[in-house]
Order: C-alpha cells, then structure tokens, then sequence
C-alpha cells in the first residue's frame, strides 16, 4: 500500500471516472488509498495542485496547458494521463434572453450559427436601445467554456470582448446567478445545466457537442515531476479511472453511478438528474422538452479516455486567438506534451493507436491542424491575437 493520495475534484458529472473509482473500489484493487476532496473554484483546484497540497486532481483541461507555459499564474507543469470528460458542457440562457433569441431565429434552432446570428441581432437591438450588454458567465479564463462561448459568438458576429461581458463564476454559483438577475447566461458543464432548467430559469440553448464534435473538457492532472517519480502510482490511478469510465458507460450500471454522484459529499444535485445527464437525455426547457445526444458527454467510450495532442494544440490555438498566449513552435510543442497518450497506454497495456485521431470538429471554419496553427487562425475575423 502507498502512502494516501489526496486528489481534488470540483461537483460536476465529468469528474464520475475519479469519483467511481474510488468509491467503487477501483483504486483500491490497485493499491491504492485515496481520499477525495470536493473544492468550489477552479483556482484553488490549481493551486493545491501546484503546491503540493493535491496529488492529482480533476482539472479543466486548459488550466493545466496554461500552468505548462506559465500563463495567468506560475509555471507548473503538468502532465494528463486520463481524459475524464470530452465534451459535457452546454450553454444555458435565461427565459428572457431565450425568447429575444428565437424571435430572431430565421431557421434551425438547435442550429449553432442561426442562433448566433441571432443573439447578434438581438446584441445590436439592444445596444440601439441603450440596454445593457448581456452578461455571459463561464468558469475559468483558461476554460473550454470560455473558448466555446467565444468561438459561438465571433461564428455570428459577436465580439465576446465589445459586445457582451464575459464574467468568471464557480460551478455551483452559475444557477443562482441566472435567476437572480446577475448573468444572463452561461457555459458550464453537468448538472448545473439541467438544475437550471428543472428551477425554470433557464433554457439549454446548445450543448456543447453542437458546437465543437469532441472537445477535451477535463483530465486527470498531476505535476510532471510527480508523475515522473511515482511511474507505478500514475499507471495504478489510469486503470482504476478507466474501469470506473467503463463501468459508467454500461446503461445498466448508471442508475447506480448516479446514486453514488448524487450524494452530499460528491456532487450533491438529484440522481435523477445525473443519470439523464450520464444517457444524453436532457430537459432543455422549463416546459419539459427533451433533447437526446449519444455525444453529450464521451467518458470513456469512443476512446474519450484516450488524452490527444492534437485536443491540446487547438485549446492552445484558441489560447492565441483571445490574446492569453503568444504564437511559437516551443510553446505548441509545450502544450501539446501535456496530453500523454504515452501513459495511458502504457498502463493499459495498448499498442498506441488512437480510434479518433485528431478529429475536432467544429461547427464553422476551417478543419484544425495543429502543424499549422498560424493558417488555422488566419482565417478568422473576429480575435484578439497578439501582434
């Protein structure tokens, strides 16, 4: 038995891998003793990692490429073995702005550059009014909500930085915020989502996977130097996290996933709503309408778990196109070595072959390359890339 590890984790439904294998006794098979701890924000999920205070942690995926290169805060590198969520997020508005949004729909609701399109004429009414910008929220500056939002926005015309605001909040805080009044919207990942629409103030306008086909959303996280002198324990916590992934995504087994999630100490939301989080059968208004996505959230099929360079690069892409980070072939290299397919496989044992290579997907522009970041880029209008 090794000493207790001590691994942070925020309430959401991508961090179920970590938390069914503990409480399913996965890490425990392995040898290990681990002790789970629930945190609030993102920023201190980082800096008990960065510090020493975490072993691993649940981690957004770009948080970890920026305390790689130093951006935002110190310089910590990290190293994710384990992809604990692809996909999962979704963006929700309030009831008011939902109905200003599709009185300005021409066609396809669930259409991501109709809407848009919308929201940019819904934007340009109100600033010719004299109203208020609208108010998105999303968790984390260095946050797949933020990168998704953006790109949502600037494909309709919406300057994210001139034309709306953009304001960070925790998880858990995004509902109460959207009824009493403060953001009008926001970006998050499961349940806060379905919480929102289950206390009728909210409408799920797109699920992420509209937006982008597979979008790294968090990893299992570990300083480099850690992982790199405890080879034994990082390949023990990858088995353990992918049984529990597997386990999830049996249909069978997910009524009792959610059970475990639901409790107070975990994610502490209703199981039912986990588990339709867990089937991609969402509520997405107030009124009761379904939306079902075999895409919703990927934790461990379709070879989710799987961390992919290629994911790394286009967060660091999108990095450079909001004016967080600076072009070069070092920093891309940095980026992307943070995402270690190397150890996934070597701790299960596999051959090195991925069943999604590459593979993005998003809604508008161009395919992404990451061996040309620059052209990728170029071909926006709308950004904030430094000179």
């Amino acid at each position: 038995m090794t000493r207790p590890l001590c691994i942070g984790f925020i309430p959401l439904v991508d961090a179920a891998a970590l938390i069914l294998a503990v409480d399913k006794g996965f890490t425990e098979a392995e040898g290990l003793e681990v002790t789970l701890v629930r945190e609030v924000s993102w920023s201190n999920v980082r800096d008990k990692l960065n510090i020493g205070l975490f072993d691993a942690a649940h981690l957004l995926a770009p948080v970890a490429i920026a305390s790689s290169l130093g951006i935002g805060h110190v310089k910590v590198p990290i190293a994710a073995p384990f992809n604990l969520g692809l996909n999962g997020n979704a963006i929700t508005v309030s009831t008011s702005l939902h109905a200003a949004i599709m009185s300005e729909i021409e066609n396809g609701r669930t259409d991501p550059m109709a809407t848009a399109r919308a929201l940019a004429r819904v934007v340009a009414t109100r600033r010719k009014d004299g109203a208020d910008p609208l108010t998105f929220a999303m968790t984390f500056p260095f946050s797949t909500h933020n990168y998704q939002l953006r790109f949502w926005m600037a494909a309709g015309g919406v300057d994210p930085d001139e034309d709306v605001r953009l304001v960070v909040l925790p998880p858990p805080y995004m509902v109460d915020s959207l009824a009493n009044g403060h953001v009008d919207a926001f970006c998050v990942g499961a349940p806060w989502n379905s919480v929102a629409v289950d206390l009728g103030v909210g409408h799920i306008l797109h699920f992420v996977s509209d937006i982008l086909e597979r979008a790294a959303e968090k990893v299992l996280a570990l300083r480099q130097d850690w992982s790199e002198k405890n080879p034994q324990i990082v390949a023990a916590l990858v088995r353990a996290a992918f049984r529990a992934a597997e386990f999830i995504e049996q249909p069978e087994n997910r009524a009792e996933a959610a059970r475990i999630l639901a409790r107070p100490e975990r994610i502490g939301v209703d199981a039912e709503i986990i588990q339709r989080t867990l089937d991609g059968r969402l509520k997405i208004s107030p009124e009761g309408a379904l939306r079902e996505s075999s895409s919703y959230l990927l934790l461990g099929r379709e070879d989710a778990a799987r961390p992919d360079p290629v994911q790394a690069a286009w967060l660091y892409a999108q990095m450079i196109r909001w004016g967080q980070s600076s072009l070069s072939p070092e920093a891309l290299r940095t980026a992307m070595a943070v995402f270690r397919p190397d150890l996934y496989d070597a701790a299960l044992v596999r051959n090195g072959e991925s069943a999604a290579p590459g593979r993005i997907g998003a809604f508008t522009g161009p395919a992404f390359e990451s061996n040309d970041v620059a052209a990728y880029l170029a071909s926006f209008v709308i950004g904030r890339q430094k000179s």
